[in-house]
């Protein structure tokens, strides 16, 4: 009895593991155009995406943003441009991040704090 009850929850806990959607779910709505990550690796983890954004919702790039991976004490940063921007984007680890000249391409700005706090702010929509 002990035995079924236990691979019921093994199951369980392998079937809803293995059905998270993963990102995969934005197949489509983006394209990376920029990518910078810090060389600490003991130290706070620094991490920006340059993100050209294929479908204009705003919940769905929130939801890639939260997805993207962020490391405890680090900051994770993701901009969103919109798709007339045809160029890539080098970022930089200084503010502003990227060149000025693409400011006016900046759809919304997506950061995760050092203590895992988000801020989703909608730039031009």
């Amino acid at each position: 009895m002990i035995g079924a009850v236990v691979l019921i929850i093994l199951f369980q806990i392998v079937s809803s593991s293995l059905s998270q959607p993963g990102l995969q779910q934005f197949e489509g709505k983006y394209e990376e155009i920029g990518f910078y990550r810090n060389e600490n690796n003991t130290g706070p983890v620094l991490r920006i995406y340059a993100i050209r954004v294929l479908d204009s919702d705003l919940v769905w790039m929130k939801d890639f943003a939260d997805a993207q991976p962020h490391t405890k004490y680090g900051k994770t940063l993701v901009f969103f441009f919109s798709d007339q921007l045809n160029e890539k984007v080098k970022l930089s680890p200084q503010e502003p991040y990227f060149s000025e000249d693409f400011r006016e391409f900046l759809v919304a700005a997506y950061e995760k704090t050092p203590m895992g706090e988000s801020r989703f702010q909608v730039i031009n929509p």
